[in-house]
């Protein structure tokens, strides 16, 4: 029986992906367990420290499929450690193996690398996704880069920009956040084999051997001392989590409001049959947008809760590593939709070009501004030029006057400039700066394609 959103099968499209729900699925967090023992088996009988049959046997049944999964969530009634798995291996163990199971190791050791291994399988998942969607704005980037627009600051129209300069933008920020995720993983793919406080007192000299073995099978990053309770590594994974759900948040709320009726200039991919409304036929509603932006709000809301979970008390607190069960994969879960919508999103967006040019006169001219001031503020020094520029605009807003026709009727501004000037000055098109000049900066650093 379904019981969340995430694993719904009526909700479960807008929550989560069928990869990402097979990664953090009981059989493959249980797989992950056996792997780990697995692992620790085969280093411990390659040293002599248990015998070569129970490696043999250990190693040959650590699969998912031989137990009974739901027999281990029963005993976790009684039990928050490692223990009921091994009772279930135990069951499915010939020749006196299970007794050499989980030699020398704690329930942490085995849980804890277990779930680096799933963080790993998931990490995969959603680097790829981040770098979609860096592909797709170097696409949107270069297509439009000299797509001329109205920038905006503080939700008015402010200087015109490139549609290209914006998807710019959006790529320089993807590509921070692989540099990021990429950056991370030395520190997290660290496994975890420490014994009860991280001593590795049960194992006396042969421990580091043991323990230098196991991660090579696992091909994990051994670790320099228990992190037990050193929690920062699954910090820092939800956090940079967390700044990849505040870029795609940031995404998809511009497409949202640049969808909005007034403005019509971007528009998140439609299809026919894609309904917006049981009662308004003729909505494009930006729901797509929306679920992304729901989704990355649950995401950034699990950052803080995963630096909570870092203040864990002595050498072990399950209090820390019970949070992190249950935060980790909801994170990866959520992350993954918002990404592969997102994905969706950027690769196929509409963009609408025509209306881009209509709405860089909605404020008749007001918008080249800082244009106008620049060029009077030569002839009379900037702070007197900003003053009259200023009043000339306020007028003309009120007065809801053409900049132009403002400007020719002001005996101080056509002292210094002729009507054709004035007409360059207010011209859109000849004020976007550098605009596909920092698109090209951007562009250039667009990675190869393999």
């Amino acid at each position: 029986m379904n019981s969340t959103v995430i694993d719904s099968q009526v909700f479960g499209p807008l929550f989560s992906t069928q990869e990402m729900r097979t990664i953090f699925s009981d059989k493959n967090l249980v797989q992950k367990w056996l792997d780990t023992e697995a692992a620790l088996a085969k280093a411990e009988g390659t040293l002599g420290i248990i015998p070569q049959e129970a490696m043999k046997e250990i190693c040959s049944k650590a699969n998912a499929d031989l137990l009974d999964i739901p027999s281990i969530g029963e005993f976790y009634k009684s039990s928050i450690t490692i223990v009921p798995l091994l009772k279930a291996f135990k069951n499915v163990l010939d020749n006196n193996a299970g007794e050499f199971v989980h030699w020398g190791a704690t329930s942490q050791d085995i849980v804890d690398t277990g779930l680096v291994l799933q963080i790993r399988e998931a990490h995969a998942v959603l680097l790829k996704k981040v770098q979609q969607c860096e592909s797709a704005c170097y696409v949107l980037a270069e297509k439009y880069k000299h797509v001329v627009m109205a920038g905006r600051t503080h939700v008015q129209h402010a200087l015109p920009i490139t549609m290209g300069f914006k998807a710019a933008v959006w790529a320089s920020e993807f590509s921070r956040h692989v540099t990021r995720l990429n950056e991370i993983t030395p520190r997290l793919f660290v496994g975890q084999f420490s014994g009860a406080v991280g001593t590795l007192a049960s194992l006396e000299t042969e421990g580091l051997k043991v323990q230098e073995l196991m991660m090579k099978e696992l091909k994990l990053n051994a670790p320099d001392i228990a992190w037990h309770s050193a929690r920062d590594n699954i910090a820092e994974f939800i956090n940079v989590l967390a700044l990849v759900a505040g870029t795609i948040g940031k995404v998809t709320r511009e497409v949202l409001t640049l969808q909005r009726t007034e403005i019509g200039e971007l528009e998140e991919p439609f299809f026919m049959g894609k309904v917006g409304s049981s009662t308004m036929p003729h909505k494009r509603n930006p729901q797509v947008c929306e679920n992304v932006i729901a989704l990355t709000r649950s995401v950034r809301a699990l950052a803080p809760l995963a630096v909570e979970a870092m203040n864990c008390e002595n050498e072990r607190d399950w209090s820390c590593e019970i949070a992190e069960w249950d935060f980790v994969q909801r994170a990866c879960h959520l992350l993954d939709a918002a990404l592969e919508k997102s994905v969706d999103i950027l690769e196929n967006l509409m963009v609408y070009p025509e209306k881009m040019e209509k709405n860089l006169s909605c404020l008749k001219g007001l918008m080249l501004s800082e244009s106008v001031m620049m060029h009077l503020g030569a002839k009379m020094g900037r702070l007197t030029a900003h003053e009259i520029v200023y009043t000339i605009c306020m007028d003309a807003f009120e007065k809801d006057i053409a900049m132009q026709d403002a400007l020719l009727a002001h005996p101080e501004v056509m002292q210094h400039f002729t009507t054709d000037e004035i007409k360059q000055m207010l011209n859109p098109h000849n004020y976007i700066g550098l605009a596909t000049t920092f698109v090209d900066r951007v562009l250039a650093k667009r990675p190869a394609v393999k």
